[in-house]
């Protein structure tokens, strides 16, 4: 049995499911469907013989998230850093170079992070026939079998079969998304989706794209033979990966190779694009309602509720998402689910916290979350884990007061260190070097309250970072 090189693609950003899902937070590591990230479901369907141990592409900013996520659930991986985004046509060709310099005729898979498949055994099975295809020097993706006219997927006209009686097709044509007339010409002719997943040899995806788009292929080889190995993680090098154009592996090559084959995919796939598709996947009652967390629905058909801490209540309407978060509401007509990126862009122009930045922010340490502020005040609860230490800092404008709520927490203010327990508190003057370390086998958990003429996070000089932040 060929062995498979799983490759995750895990750095979108996935503004169409806000306000759960933004810059600071994407959907792929949210659970908008189960109890786990779509991440997570990822990696755990990939625990099967038939794969070495996974890569992992992200942005440098998600990488200590990336880290918690695979710890929650016991998986290992190798995660690779891009410095900036640039698409999935320069994350493919460093995936390929990464696969190559194993073996040119390792066989990779490329997931994304942020799609549901029902069906996890079938995926597997398909990915197994489908890297025998791949051998053969075919780039094999996987079609679904369209359910309507949607306009939000590209389409993948099937050919002949590659062997008689086999299951691999030829691929005649990949064709981005189309209007609604379009796809249901698409839909008439038996086009399927494309599901975003490939299969292929390292050395012939290499190939194709050198040939596509040498700047590519170039720039993810200098990105790779520059690399550097931070704290466990693979940093691509930022001067040579900037080179590369921003292009989708579909413009980049799908659309021009003679290459490309597909597998008929029937495994209950989504691409989990829009808040109608969280519902359709969401378990609903007898009128077609569906609530997660704290929601009440009356005289109502067809509404989803999502809402962690708040109470959210919805009645004598149909066909409505209604999203509640901690400093955000979205109300939404299923019909409109395509406009919620818009409205996203428009918040971004108003420069509004809330496109892009949740209240809790995560950090390699743990998290903080804003709890109230005023003109010369801020109150936050901070939440170290087991372990972790804060970067060693100094604040011009601010002074800080600590009050320690659960665990202990070991304080550095210039030359004083300090044990402070529950129920206790210290005092940091402005200007002092400070730093907080959790030494304890429990969450630390402590209010800070922020006082000064500017509280904005970019007021931190740091002198020591556990995490080589700058």
């Amino acid at each position: 049995m060929t062995k498979i090189l799983p490759v995750i693609m895990c750095g979108g950003s996935g503004t169409r499911v806000w306000p759960e899902s933004r810059e600071t937070l994407p959907k792929q590591f949210i659970p908008l469907i189960g109890e786990r990230s779509t991440f997570q479901t990822t990696m755990q369907m990939l625990d099967d013989p038939a794969f070495e141990r996974p890569i992992v592409i992200s942005s440098v900013d998600y990488r200590f998230l990336i880290a918690d996520q695979l710890r929650e659930i016991g998986a290992q991986a190798d995660i690779v850093l891009e410095p900036m985004r640039r698409d999935s046509g320069p994350a493919v060709a460093v995936a390929a170079g990464l696969a190559a310099r194993r073996s040119p005729g390792t066989v990779v898979v490329v997931l994304a992070a942020d799609h549901v498949v029902r069906d996890q055994p079938g995926l597997v099975d398909l990915c197994k026939k489908a890297a025998e295809a791949a051998k053969e020097g075919y780039i094999v993706t996987l079609g679904v079998k369209p359910d309507a006219p949607a306009t939000g997927y590209g389409y993948l006209r099937p050919g002949a079969q590659i062997h008689e009686g086999g299951e691999v097709l030829k691929l005649e044509a990949f064709v981005e998304k189309p209007d609604r007339a379009t796809a249901q010409s698409y839909l008439d002719q038996g086009y399927f989706w494309n599901s975003g997943n490939f299969i292929f040899r390292a050395d012939v995806m290499q190939a194709e794209i050198a040939k596509y788009e040498p700047t590519i292929a170039s720039a993810a080889e200098g990105a790779i033979d520059a690399a550097k190995m931070d704290l466990g993680f693979l940093v691509l090098d930022e001067a040579s990966f900037q080179l590369a154009p921003k292009k989708s592996i579909d413009y980049a090559v799908m659309e021009k190779t003679t290459q490309a084959a597909l597998i008929p995919a029937d495994i209950g796939w989504s691409d989990v694009g829009s808040w109608r598709a969280v519902w359709e996947l969401s378990k609903r009652d007898q009128h077609g309602n569906s609530v997660r967390g704290h929601g009440v629905v009356m005289d109502a058909t067809n509404v989803h509720v999502r809402s962690d801490e708040t109470l959210t209540t919805v009645v004598g309407v149909s066909d409505v998402i209604v999203v509640t978060t901690q400093d955000a509401v979205l109300v939404l007509h299923h019909d409109h689910g395509d406009k919620v990126k818009q409205l996203v862009q428009q918040l971004q122009r108003e420069n509004r916290r809330e496109a892009g930045e949740h209240k809790r922010i995560f950090r390699p340490w743990g998290y903080y979350q804003s709890i109230d502020s005023g003109a010369r005040y801020q109150v936050k609860r901070i939440v170290v884990k087991p372990g972790e230490r804060l970067s060693l800092q100094m604040h011009f404008h601010r002074a800080e007061h600590w009050i320690v709520v659960r665990g202990t927490a070991e304080v550095d203010c210039d030359d004083l260190t300090k044990l402070v327990h529950e129920n206790e508190s210290i005092y940091l003057p402005m200007g002092c070097k400070h730093r907080l370390t959790n030494p304890g086998k429990i969450d630390l958990e402590l209010v800070e309250v922020q006082t000064g003429s500017y509280l904005g996070e970019d007021d931190i000089v740091r002198f020591q970072d556990a995490y080589n932040r700058g």
